[in-house]
C-alpha cells in the first residue's frame, strides 16, 4: 500500500521559519532580513516565483557589496533548495544562480603579534585588558566572551584555566589558557558567583557586544593602528599566529571550533608579511 506523503508546511511564512530553526542567531537574523528584501522585491509567494525573478532581483542589488551579494544569493538558494527537499516545491527556481565570487581578504585582517601586544599592554582597565588578551589567547567571538560566566572557568590540574565555551551552532567546546591569563580574569571576580558574567558593565550587568566593541576600537586608537580593528581580528590574530609557530592544524580548529578543518585552513594561505618569493635568489 502507498504511503501518501506528509505535507510540512501550508504556506511561505511556515517555510521561511523552519528553514530559519536551526541555524545560529546571527544567521537566522542575517538571512531573515535577506529574504525580506527578496520577497518585497519579488511580491508573489514561494511557488509562483520564477527563475527570471530570481535573476532580476540579483540584478537590482548590482550596488551592493561583494559580500552582500553573495551572502544574499546563498540565502535565497538556501530557503529555495529547503522548500524543494521537504517538498514544499516541486522545483528548485534558484538552484541555476550562481554565488558571485568574493576576494579574499583575509590576509589585509590580520595584526602581527606586536600590535596585538600594544593593544592589551596600552589598556589600563583591569577589565578590558583581561577582556582583549582573552580574545586573543583564546580565540573567543566576541559573543562568547561576553556571555562567559564563572561557572565557566575551571582551574586546570597544572597551570591555568579550562574555558567551556557554548559557541556558534549550539556547539560546547574546552578550552585551556595559561596561567596569566587566569590570574587576570581572577582579578576580576570579587565575590562574583558562579552564575555572574566574568566581564561586568559598569551597570553590573554582563558586557553587551557593542560595548566590547567600543573597547576594541579604543584599544586599536591607543596603538595607533589606522586600520578597521574590529574583535574577529583578535580570532584571526590567534589562528594565524598559532599555525606561524607550528601549533597543528586540528589543534587550532578545535580551539576555534572551526566546523571543518578547511575554514581553518584559510589561514596558512593568508601570510601578508611571508611570501615564498623571499626564499628565493635572484
Amino acid at each position: 500500500m502507498e504511503t501518501l506523503a506528509v505535507r510540512q508546511a501550508d504556506n511561505d511564512v511556515q517555510v521561511i521559519a523552519m528553514w530559519l530553526h536551526d541555524k545560529a542567531r546571527h544567521t537566522q537574523k542575517a538571512y531573515a532580513n535577506d529574504i525580506k528584501k527578496f520577497m518585497d522585491f519579488i511580491g508573489k509567494s514561494l511557488n509562483a516565483i520564477t527563475i527570471g525573478d530570481v535573476q532580476s532581483f540579483m540584478d537590482s542589488i548590482g550596488d551592493y557589496s561583494p559580500a552582500s551579494k553573495a551572502r544574499m544569493a546563498a540565502s535565497i538558494k538556501s530557503l529555495f533548495s529547503f522548500a524543494k527537499r521537504i517538498g514544499y516545491l516541486h522545483f528548485d527556481v534558484a538552484s541555476p544562480i550562481k554565488v558571485p565570487k568574493v576576494k579574499n581578504t583575509l590576509s589585509e585582517r590580520i595584526l602581527c603579534e606586536e600590535d596585538i601586544q600594544k593593544m592589551i599592554i596600552l589598556t589600563n582597565k583591569p577589565r578590558d585588558r583581561a577582556l582583549l588578551r582573552l580574545l586573543y589567547i583564546a580565540g573567543l567571538r566576541i559573543s562568547e566572551a561576553c556571555n562567559l560566566k564563572w561557572l565557566d572557568i575551571q582551574p586546570a590540574n597544572g597551570e591555568g584555566a579550562y574555558l567551556n565555551v557554548f559557541g556558534k551552532g549550539d556547539k560546547t567546546r574546552s578550552i585551556l589558557v595559561d596561567q596569566k591569563t587566569y590570574n587576570e580574569l581572577l582579578d576580576l571576580k570579587g565575590d562574583a558567583g558562579p552564575d555572574d558574567p566574568v566581564f561586568v558593565s559598569q551597570k553590573g550587568n554582563a558586557l553587551s557586544v557593542p560595548q566590547a566593541w567600543r573597547i576594541v576600537k579604543r584599544a586599536a586608537k591607543r596603538a595607533k593602528i589606522d586600520a578597521a580593528v574590529s574583535p574577529h581580528w583578535f580570532r584571526h590574530a590567534h589562528a594565524s599566529h598559532a599555525l606561524d609557530r607550528g601549533a597543528p592544524i586540528h589543534l587550532v580548529q578545535a580551539t576555534l571550533g572551526h566546523a571543518s578543518v578547511a575554514t581553518t585552513g584559510r589561514y596558512l594561505h593568508a601570510r601578508p608579511h611571508d611570501s615564498s618569493s623571499l626564499y628565493l635568489i635572484a
